[in-house]
């Protein structure tokens, strides 16, 4: 036999070979689908990373209130009386050190110190100064940790949004909500693993882009699926006019096998995550009608959220959907809430923003541990970065504005093996930089991941030739917080 003859002879048989290879393992992926229980084991890339969860998780679920535009820390949780005694008076270049300012700013020839508009009261065993803003929160100031010393890299919006999300600056790369459903999945087979909510406020909102909800990276089934205010909240779920269930099914089975023989042909992962994504929304079809119907809510917890959460879109609405869905065994829960970027008009602003957001954020708390679920339910409050100590424009005592703060700002976080009544991190006097105790996003994040079992710097997944991680090659896990 000659050479050219040998190599193709060896050549067809690397062909035949690899074919009957790919046949067995796209058969094998569908009867995991199909039969979920016949194969109990890990995929390649999930092996890289040791059986999750990595050790015993304090929390099996997080509902994420993103307080989308930045609310003030310096009308929340941060009080510095220093601000209102030295109202209009020069930020001492010592403090602000020379730091980026924003393009809205940057051409200020003076940065006048203003207070906030609001009183402050202290609350609860660790005696934490609230904002006559937040009635409700303060009720249960005992149940939650507010950390009032978080830092980012970003300055702007988007950029800053995406980074608390994903952890990077940029897009595609796969967000908090994803990484989570591709290490530990769902609790329920009937519902995804990561759900999103949206609402918007009555102030000057920011907004959000699906790209904060990605997979990016990650196989598409691992993306945020949406919910709507709409009588069909999540979107294409039905079946067309005139199909019965059983048709649909008939359906499903025969797009099944077709999309089994294109995987066949060309291995693409994306064609078995797509035959996944359709077996989802099979199910979802009864799961989503359950999970949204409010009908069967007792008067007392109607009550506890107020009349808001009757109506469909509203943050009160979210906020006890976030809760339905929690406790139905979604993963993670990511609600977003628009309208706190006040870099004018303030106090108007805030104080109806703070009305939107504050009966129900302190509801969905009591309403948890009244079940018996924030032990196992980690919730938390934020925005992407803060808010100046200094006017934007022109001071007025009653209507002024604070531009984007990245150096300090609060966020509060409650259940999941977080320590309550506690009170962790400061800023200085004037509330411009962190003095003891600083938070970084990546910190945060791999804080998150910790109380989910999960060693951050193991969950990892290869893409271009590099393994990837929510918290980059940074992030430690803040263990002060941890109960």
């Amino acid at each position: 036999m000659g050479k050219e003859e040998l190599e193709h002879g060896l050549n067809q048989n690397r062909r035949k070979f690899l074919s009957k290879l790919s046949l067995g393992i796209g058969s094998l992926a569908l009867g995991s689908l199909l039969i979920p229980d016949l194969f109990n084991r890990k995929s390649a890339e999930e092996e890289l990373f040791d059986a999750l969860p990595h050790f015993a998780p304090k929390a099996k679920r997080v509902i994420y209130l993103f307080q989308n535009g930045a609310p003030s820390q310096l009308e929340s949780f941060d009080y510095k009386p220093l601000l209102n005694k030295q109202m209009g008076q020069e930020l001492p270049e010592s403090i602000r050190m020379g730091q980026r300012l924003t393009g809205m700013t940057s051409g200020q020839s003076s940065f006048p110190l203003v207070g906030s508009y609001f009183g402050f009261q202290q609350y609860g065993e660790a005696r934490a100064w609230i904002s006559d803003l937040f009635p409700h929160t303060s009720k249960i100031v005992d149940d939650i940790c507010i950390i009032k010393s978080m830092h980012t890299d970003a300055i702007n919006h988007d950029p800053a949004l995406t980074f608390f999300q994903t952890g990077a600056q940029v897009g595609n790369r796969p967000s908090m909500g994803a990484w989570l459903s591709y290490g530990l999945g769902s609790e329920n087979s009937n519902l995804p693993a990561f759900c999103v909510l949206l609402s918007r406020g009555k102030g000057n909102g920011q907004g959000v882009y699906s790209k904060l909800w990605t997979n990016g990276f990650l196989d598409s089934i691992h993306q945020g699926v949406q919910f709507s205010a709409s009588e069909d909240p999540v979107l294409y779920l039905g079946d067309p006019v005139g199909m019965s269930r059983a048709d649909r099914r008939k359906m499903l089975d025969k797009l099944s096998v077709l999309n089994q023989m294109s995987y066949e042909s060309v291995a693409d992962p994306e064609i078995m995550a797509k035959i996944q994504q359709y077996e989802m929304a099979f199910r979802m079809q009864t799961a989503v009608p359950e999970v949204t119907d409010i009908s069967n809510e007792p008067d007392s917890v109607i009550k506890m959220y107020g009349p808001d959460c009757l109506v469909p879109g509203t943050y009160a609405a979210n906020c006890l959907l976030a809760r339905k869905l929690s406790e139905s065994g979604v993963r993670f829960v990511q609600l977003y809430h628009q309208g706190w970027d006040q870099h004018d008009n303030l106090p108007r602003e805030i104080m109806g923003q703070a009305q939107d957001v504050d009966q129900a954020s302190a509801a969905l708390i009591k309403d948890l541990k009244q079940r018996g679920l924030l032990d196992e339910t980690l919730v938390i409050w934020g925005g992407e970065f803060g808010r100046t100590n200094y006017c934007q424009g022109k001071i007025q005592a009653d209507n002024y504005g604070r531009d984007h703060h990245p150096r300090a700002f609060s966020i509060w976080m409650a259940g999941g093996g977080v320590k309550s009544g506690m009170v962790y991190g400061e800023t200085d006097e004037f509330g411009y930089n962190i003095v003891d105790k600083p938070v970084h996003i990546h910190d945060f994040q791999a804080t998150v991941l910790h109380l989910m079992g999960i060693n951050h710097e193991k969950l990892t997944f290869k893409h271009l030739g590099r393994r990837y991680r929510l918290t980059d090659v940074h992030g430690k896990v803040v263990k002060d917080i941890l109960a």
